[in-house]
């Protein structure tokens, strides 16, 4: 059956081995040259004139033409990540560059962002034109002279270039990857007054004119009177803004099950588009010669509000995927989106950007809508139902129970999240979504009116204010939500390869297919208790390379452990963010965080040396040791150094007889150059984190 299925989608044949060659050329980027694209191509022809000849070679020409689309791929990306790659300079000095700021500000916590072009570097008064100009993020401290900066200004600026690197912590997201990926090839930070502006190029790409009309939008919504969470939500919906979102807004549409409601994509793009089907209809069931101009007419404003929304990834694939779907409507035999179409999109999206693969977005959005076209009709005619009303609202039970099967391996995936109340939520906020997007067509087309368009915005504002409190009563709810869950990538594979048999058991009932479904899930069910079993905690400690929070983690037999901070006010936060999914894995209870002096029957620590399952670690992060004389030597198996030290290790050799000195990456160079020669010269082991990530040591 599954054969047979993707004979009657022969694109989806060819999205298989294209993904296999992007996932190969992400892992081993490799450019082909001419010579063996020639040889590829020859093979091609020679194998297709062979199949048309010799019925018996047309298996053969199948699978050369598997081969490449593997080896197109593969190349693809690997052209892509080659654009992004940089040649960094060899020595640590800080160089000149000429850049332009390329995008608006983006604040963050302690600096300002910037996407900038690095147009080239300044040696000795000589500017050196970068002709392949690259990509780099740079960040500013908060001063006056930064805050005055604003997209097109152009920048000399004297600071190292460093290529896109991840801390080593376990499980943590891959950044530098994800950098790449984004044709990023480097960050930068920028001290104060060692930048000066020299001038502004005041034209604009066409993505740039795009988001400056987004930015037109946001500004019109808040000349309105829109505030607060009201404002986000309403930019976030309709225009993909969704910079005014705050924590706690993110927190609560996530916990409800309502995250993909705030990412504009195909929900919102299939309202606007059934929107204007329902205005233009009338035109070709009286003329029906004008459908076909109809919908392009469609297609055509669609990529118009695809560009008022500063034309994001995420609207474009559901605009492209759209527009398939509406051209595919032309063709009789194809009358609704089907596998074909969508393996079509996804085929076309790829071959423009490889990298979208690796989107989150990307991901969710074509596991949803293959989901709802595999299951869905399934599910609805499990209950005849006969009430129009009931109907439509068993038609959206249908359709969010489908998507929800679909997306809910990558979402715990990636967020570790599984709400359950989301039949709930889609059934309460799709309507109002609906109802707030059509409200905001209304609201945008009333311009030129605006004491009409200020009155309409107060009734856009009530529906807005209802889906926030909804939402927030949903998250309050008991066991609105599952955290903490950790899967790996082979249990989503497998995952998804037992919903194809299981799909495949329901279109044909055979005993053979009955097995085969319950093997894989009996598969599944083993790798998963495997991975449980072997993630299992043991007792042991973990420094980790994070900056702002140096610590040591105490793990127990079972999942209890402790957080042992050497600041007084420690950024857990941000620990928690970076290494949430490492403990998932282990499946910890949330560590107890002990900041000053404890006694426990596990664990006990006093004035900052940690006594745990027979290891002494000594936090030195102050001048607290300094001066100090001690008769005889105390034993320390592990001493953690980290920012605030600013002693040497010949004074403390004479109170602490150190097994192994741990630096941490909070250090100045200067500093953790000189605390690794001072081991050197004294014959002391050390473990720089900067270098090494984090250390797990079994106890």
């Amino acid at each position: 059956m599954i054969t047979d299925n993707l004979q009657r989608h022969p694109f989806l044949r060819l999205l298989m081995p294209l993904v296999g060659g992007i996932v190969y050329g992400d892992k081993y980027p490799y450019i082909l040259s001419v010579g063996w694209w020639i040889a590829v191509i020859l093979l091609l022809i020679g194998t297709y004139i062979l199949g048309r000849k010799y019925y018996v070679l047309c298996k053969l020409y199948g699978a050369v033409v598997f081969l490449v689309c593997f080896v197109l791929g593969w190349t693809l990306v690997s052209v892509q990540l080659k654009q992004a790659e940089y040649i960094f300079p060899n020595t640590e000095k800080p160089s000149t560059y000429r850049i332009t700021l390329t995008t608006k500000p983006e604040i963050k916590k302690n600096s300002i962002l910037f996407r900038v072009a690095l147009r080239g570097e300044v040696l000795k008064d000589t500017f050196l034109y970068n002709f392949s100009e690259k990509t780099f993020l740079f960040y500013f401290p908060k001063d006056s002279a930064a805050y005055s900066l604003k997209r097109g200004d152009e920048l000399l600026v004297c600071t190292r270039l460093s290529p896109p690197a991840n801390n080593g912590n376990p499980d943590e997201f891959d950044y530098a990857r994800y950098l790449l990926r984004k044709g990023i090839s480097g960050t930068a930070y920028v001290r104060a007054g060692h930048w000066c502006a020299i001038g502004c190029d005041s034209t604009l790409t066409f993505r740039q004119q795009a988001l400056e009309c987004r930015s037109r939008l946001v500004a019109l919504y808040r000349d309105m009177g829109f505030r607060g969470d009201e404002l986000a939500v309403l930019s976030a919906l309709t225009i993909g803004d969704k910079e005014e979102l705050s924590e706690s807004i993110v927190e609560t549409y996530s916990v409800a099950g309502a995250s993909h409601v705030l990412a504009l994509s195909g929900l919102h793009i299939g309202f606007i588009s059934a929107l204007l089907l329902f205005v233009l209809s009338p035109l070709w069931i009286r003329w029906r010669f004008l459908k076909p101009f109809l919908f392009l007419s469609v297609i055509l404003l669609l990529w118009g509000f695809a560009f008022l929304t500063g034309l994001s990834s995420s609207v474009v694939r559901a605009v492209v995927m759209c527009s398939f779907g509406l051209l595919s409507m032309l063709i009789p035999a194809c009358r609704k989106l089907t596998l074909n179409t969508l393996g079509v999109t996804a085929f076309l999206m790829l071959l423009f950007n490889p990298a979208w693969l690796f989107d989150v977005g990307f991901q969710l959005s074509f596991s949803a809508v293959a989901a709802i076209v595999l299951l869905q009709p399934g599910l609805y005619g499990l209950l005849s139902v006969k009430n129009r009303l009931l109907r439509k609202a068993w038609g959206l039970v249908t359709v969010s129970v489908a998507a929800q099967i679909g997306t809910a391996p990558l979402v715990m995936l990636y967020f570790s999240r599984f709400s359950t109340h989301f039949l709930l939520t889609n059934l309460l906020v799709i309507p109002l979504v609906s109802l707030i997007v059509y409200a905001a067509v209304i609201l945008l087309v009333l311009t030129p009116f605006p004491v009409l368009q200020q009155l309409f915005a107060d009734v856009v504002e009530i529906p807005l204010r209802m889906q926030n409190a909804l939402l927030r009563w949903i998250e309050q709810l008991p066991l609105a939500s599952i955290d903490r869950i950790w899967v790996d990538i082979w249990d989503v594979f497998l995952f998804y390869c037992c919903l194809l048999l299981f799909c495949r058991v329901w279109m044909r009932r055979t005993a053979a297919n009955v097995y085969i479904a319950l093997s894989a899930l009996l598969l599944c069910v083993s790798y998963h208790s495997y991975a449980f079993i072997t993630d299992a905690p043991r007792r042991s400690i973990v420094f980790y390379n994070v900056r702002g929070c140096p610590a040591v983690h105490c793990l127990a037999d079972n999942s209890a452990s402790w957080l042992v901070c050497a600041d007084t006010l420690p950024d857990v936060t941000r620990l928690e963010r970076s290494l949430s999914s490492y403990w998932n894995r282990l499946r910890l209870k949330r560590p107890d965080v002990i900041e000053g002096d404890c006694l426990l029957p596990e664990i006990s620590v006093r004035n900052k040396t940690v006594f745990y399952a027979g290891k002494r670690i000594c936090l030195l992060y102050d001048d607290r040791w300094g001066n100090k004389i001690s008769g005889v030597p105390v034993s320390i198996d592990y001493l953690y150094v980290s920012h605030g030290y600013k002693g040497d290790m010949q004074e403390l050799v004479s109170l602490f007889e150190v097994g192994t000195v741990v630096i941490d990456a909070s250090l100045s160079e200067y500093y953790r150059e000189r605390i690794i020669s001072d081991c050197v010269r004294l014959g002391i082991p050390y473990l720089p984190l900067s270098e090494k990530g984090s250390v797990h040591i079994l106890l």
